[in-house]
């Protein structure tokens, strides 16, 4: 997806419209208020794509852990996300997503830190898996 409609459903999953959810994160008018709602707004970032999304995962992660590049790759598509488990700076999910033609799920639990006020993402404290 490389555009969201203002009013469409939110690619987080929360049943709310991109605007009133993620969209509000990704434009800057507020920051995520706990590490969940920022899991889901770089999930929606991701599925969003193009600059709006690279530029919001950019600003969500960790300077210390940031790769140099975090373009999203167009051959991608997230098509839904679980949130399995959100305790205190750590998260638990199931992102799906195809590519190629090949239906996968990446499985991954994040950690988080409060940094300046702000939750960014610092790293994965499991292994990922895209089976």
């Amino acid at each position: 997806m490389t555009s969201t409609s203002l009013q469409t459903a939110c690619p987080c999953g929360s049943g709310q419209t991109y605007d009133a959810c993620c969209g509000r994160l990704h434009r800057g008018a507020e920051h995520a208020a706990t590490p969940e709602e920022l899991m889901r707004s770089r999930y929606a970032a991701y599925a969003v794509g193009g600059q709006v999304g690279d530029d919001y995962v950019f600003r969500t992660w960790h300077p210390r852990t940031r790769p140099a590049d975090v373009a999203t790759d167009p051959g991608l598509v997230w098509t839904g996300l679980a949130i399995l488990r959100a305790e205190e700076d750590v998260v638990e999910f199931a992102a799906r997503y195809s590519y190629g033609g090949v239906d996968r799920v990446l499985h991954e639990t994040s950690r988080f830190e409060l940094r300046a006020g702000r939750w960014v993402y610092v790293e994965a404290i499991t292994p990922s898996s895209g089976a």
